[in-house]
């Protein structure tokens, strides 16, 4: 089997609260005659453009992907039914808010919507640009109780019950499973999540689509997996360490995804672990990956899958480069030991592990 640097295709999904233009990543998408707000970059859909498996959607390459491309460590605790792929990342584009809605976790889902995949979504967040102003809401304000948030949904004021934070670019936001959020205006984020598109919408402005029909809401099942009391999701404080010439920015970690982002402007080396793919999100700057004797050009807004068995493979900018790297840990702990070999402290890297 072959092993390189393989890139995904994007998809584009339309939404009411999307934008008509989707540049400067993605120029193509300028002057739409609808508004789209996401673009899916390891969708089912999403083709490869590249490598072995060039010309075939995702979701039907990794099923049968070896354990050289896929890792060796064994499948997450609740793998993606029908042997998904297991992280969706997604960019977000936002010219309004975004309905206010709570996503299941897994054992919610497993009960309830097998129809629909059966698998719970938690999510993170990055965000990469923001209008002055621009904010997310994320958790419920502290003594908000399932009474107040009923009453809420019935006056049409479900969004006062959220706790309003302000969004910057470079900052991050975790958002697990059970946390009652809305996206506002003005932003452009990208999303990493378990793979999954379970959303329930307690409220969404009376607003009607393009044939007129407003979008199901979901109140009961809602009010079933919101978390009350302590929230545990919000803006991240991430942990920064220097790896040769590479800024490495840590934000989140769980089971289903563990977070990084990578600055540079030199050659920088990236090895690879024989447990796991990694996916490298481009955000800004060119150059190209390099392995063996080949390369292969990157440029923003481009999503790549590095197989695990890879090994040591290059990145050369030819302008300052950022990328999210983004994988399945296959253990915390594991991972923890190896920052506190680089310097950080295990109380501060406590902090962005969520178990």
């Amino acid at each position: 089997m072959i092993l390189c640097p393989a890139r995904l295709e994007p998809t584009f999904s339309p939404r009411p609260w999307g934008s008509h233009s989707l540049a400067p990543l993605f120029p193509e998408m300028s002057n739409l005659a609808e508004p789209y707000g996401e673009a899916w970059m390891t969708g089912s859909d999403c083709l490869f453009a590249n490598g072995p498996f060039a010309g075939k959607k995702l979701g039907e390459a990794w099923p049968d992907m070896p354990v050289a491309w896929k890792g060796t460590a064994s499948e997450p605790a609740t793998p993606a039914p029908g042997g998904e792929f297991p992280l969706l990342v997604k960019f977000i584009f936002t010219e309004d808010k975004l309905s206010v809605q709570v996503h299941p976790d897994d054992h919610y889902a497993a009960r309830h919507e097998q129809t629909a995949g059966g698998r719970g979504k938690t999510e993170m967040w990055y965000a990469l640009r923001a209008r002055p102003g621009a904010e997310v809401l994320v958790g419920l304000k502290p003594g908000v109780t399932i009474e107040q948030l009923k009453r809420a949904i019935a006056e049409g004021t479900a969004e006062h019950c959220l706790a309003h934070v302000p969004f910057l670019p470079g900052e991050a936001m975790f958002v697990p499973a059970g946390t009652a959020h809305t996206i506002g205006p003005g932003l452009v984020l990208c999303e990493i999540q378990q793979h999954s598109d379970l959303t329930y919408r307690l409220y969404d402005y009376n607003r009607r689509d393009a044939k007129g029909q407003a979008r199901p809401l979901h109140v009961e099942k809602a009010l079933d997996v919101i978390r009350f009391g302590k929230q545990i999701g919000g803006k991240v404080e991430p942990l920064r360490i220097q790896r040769g010439p590479v800024t490495e920015t840590h934000y989140a970690a769980c089971q289903y995804f563990a977070t990084e982002k990578w600055e540079f402007a030199e050659t920088a080396d990236a090895p690879t672990s024989r447990a796991h793919f990694d996916l490298l999100i481009f955000l800004e700057g060119s150059g190209a990956i390099a392995w063996g004797v080949e390369s292969a050009d990157y440029a923003p807004a481009q999503v790549w899958l590095i197989p695990a068995a890879l090994g040591e493979y290059q990145l050369k900018p030819n302008s300052p480069t950022s990328l999210l790297r983004t994988y399945v840990p296959n253990d915390l702990t594991e991972l923890g030991r190896r920052l506190v070999e680089q310097g950080i402290s295990g109380d501060e890297w406590s902090r962005l592990v969520h178990r």
